[in-house]
């Protein structure tokens, strides 16, 4: 009775609890943890053995530079094909493109030493994958040497030598000391291909060293590098029972065996002033062993059916390979000489496209999903 009494004006007030579903924050706290799954994934997955991509475009980078001072220089045999057809802004935006990716792949490694050091150090214990810690110092040094901004003659050029070849003086006094001493690295166990980066840092540092006018620290560095490579080279020359082998998918390190002797010519070449006979036996060399290895094809056949990252084992080698070859041709200045640098060179190119190319298209497949703390030893990572 008392509804039919109410007066019409009177507002009826219902009071609606309203709760939040949780439903519309779980899938914004599904994302992020989404992401920072993947990052750690990536984080966890990653190693040093990535750095073959910086290392490759640097390499291009300098012989980019190398061909380009042969333009300044006036000898256009040597650039009629190769540099003078390309914008000047060529090898501006290829130096920007191996900064970009180094400067990506160190800060990846930095997080993954911060945040999974373990792994860090277990890699310094595997006997192919500490070798590769010496990848980021040389890709650093190289894309120090080819800078279009900075003179070897400048204060900040001087910094920077210090800083990448530090790093690089610690690992051999801890490497090399434990192939000289009773250490856990005997050499004629641990020698692989990939124990060639050592050395090859070495030369780099003593390169840039010569570039400054530091002749006696150019001459220190070279020193070590070549005593060690000696050794080293005769060490897998003989493949001693007990040496260690690389997997199956990483015989494209085979091709380090070119590096080597190349980054010596060109070390030599930095601390004497010119392309003298020394630097011409070291490519001499170098161009025997590359002759050695691609008249091998099927040495590399069962890790060429699956793509790794390890394919970029062939770009570097070829670069430096080049690069010694248009010292050479500059410093001959003859037919065969300059047809050699030519085809090098064409090829280098060739390569590292092709693999750019191919990595771009195979993204997916360079963390497939392997968490083992020693990936070098796994073909699913390599």
């Amino acid at each position: 009775m008392e509804a039919h009494n109410a007066s019409p004006t009177q507002q009826i007030r219902i009071a609606v609890k309203v709760e939040t579903s949780p439903t519309t924050t779980e899938p914004v706290n599904n994302v992020v943890v989404a992401e920072q799954h993947l990052i750690s994934q990536i984080l966890i997955q990653f190693h040093a053995g990535y750095f073959r991509i910086g290392l490759s475009l640097c390499c291009q980078a300098m012989l980019w530079k190398t061909l380009r001072e042969g333009e300044d220089q006036g000898d256009s045999r040597i650039t009629f094909h190769v540099y003078r057809m390309l914008p000047s802004t060529a090898f501006v935006l290829l130096w920007s493109v191996a900064l970009f990716t180094t400067g990506t792949l160190s800060v990846v490694y930095l997080l993954r030493c911060l945040l999974h050091f373990e792994m860090v150090k277990a890699e310094f214990l595997d006997h192919i994958g500490v070798n590769y810690l010496f990848a980021p110092w040389i890709s650093w040094l190289l894309l120090l040497q080819s800078s279009p901004f900075l003179s070897p003659k400048t204060f900040h050029y001087l910094i920077l030598w210090w800083v990448f070849t530090v790093p690089i003086l610690a690992l051999d006094v801890k490497i090399y000391g434990q192939w000289f001493t009773k250490g856990k690295r005997f050499l004629s166990m641990v020698a692989n291909p990939t124990s060639q980066l050592s050395v090859i840092g070495n030369l780099a540092g003593s390169s840039a060293a010569a570039q400054m006018g530091w002749k006696e620290a150019a001459l220190f560095l070279f020193s070590l590098g070549m005593a060690h490579y000696l050794v080293l080279f005769i060490t897998l020359y003989q493949r001693l029972s007990g040496s260690s082998s690389i997997p199956t998918m990483l015989r494209p390190v085979s091709f380090l065996f070119i590096a080597a002797p190349s980054m010596a010519s060109l070390a030599w070449d930095s601390i004497s002033g010119t392309f003298d006979i020394s630097s011409k036996m070291l490519f001499f060399l170098s161009l025997f062993l590359f002759l050695s290895l691609v008249s091998r094809p099927t040495l590399f056949k069962k890790s060429m059916r699956r793509y790794s990252v390890a394919w970029w084992a062939y770009s570097f080698p070829l670069s430096v390979l080049a690069l010694a070859s248009t010292r050479y041709a500059q410093e001959v200045k003859g037919g065969v000489a300059h047809g050699i640098m030519l085809g090098l060179s064409a090829l280098s190119v060739f390569v590292s496209l092709v693999l750019m190319l191919i990595t771009a298209l195979n993204t997916n497949m360079l963390f497939p999903g392997s968490t083992s703390p020693s990936p070098y030893n796994s073909g699913s990572i390599e």
